[in-house]
């Protein structure tokens, strides 16, 4: 067993025994640290939500079977990270086994609104994280700005940027991002 899966093995038998912790919103292991982040606010939780309808209304005849699902762990032992996107495509059928978490092969596409507290994390860690596991599209939404971009191409070597209003290609979809709010 590599450093990094023994390491992640430690970080994730701790982070399985916390308590359910207040004014904590999502738990994720990057870098070999435990992160800790402030649950979402409404404005997020909207973009989530107006992408992942324009998404399920597309994957019936793209990918049948697949749905764009929050709030689900995503895991890579190998490089020990566990990443909690806010929004993922991965096929229906997953859902129902008992494993806690999905693997990186599983996932099309993950999408990630940018918190208000640590943007830095979507902006870099994340694309990191998500080019190593092989994730083939990551859609980053940004609020704060009224911007986003799409990463895809292996490794994240093409980078389309967008503002909100415009409609953009992700892979084989199309988001319309004129109903995004910015952050006030």
């Amino acid at each position: 067993m590599s450093t990094a899966s023994t390491d992640y093995a430690r970080l994730r038998e701790i982070l399985d025994g916390l308590p359910p912790l207040p004014g904590v919103g999502r738990t994720e292991i990057s870098e070999g640290a435990i992160r800790l982040t402030l649950p979402p606010v409404n404005r997020h939780e909207l973009a989530v939500l107006r992408i992942a309808r324009q998404l399920n209304a597309q994957l019936p005849s793209t990918h049948p079977g697949y749905v764009a699902h929050p709030g689900a762990d995503l895991e890579d032992v190998g490089l020990g990270r566990l990443r909690c996107p806010d929004l993922m495509v991965f096929a229906e059928e997953a859902l129902e086994r008992e494993q806690p978490s999905f693997l990186p092969h599983e996932v099309l596409l993950v999408v990630e609104v940018v918190s208000k507290s640590d943007p830095e994390n979507d902006h870099e860690a994340k694309v990191r994280d998500y080019a190593a596991m092989g994730i083939p599209l990551y859609l980053l939404v940004d609020p704060r700005k009224g911007t986003g971009i799409v990463h895809d191409e292996p490794g994240y070597a093409s980078r389309t940027h967008f503002a909100f209003g415009d409609t953009v290609a992700v892979g084989p979809w199309r988001v319309d991002t004129s109903g995004l709010l910015t952050y006030a």
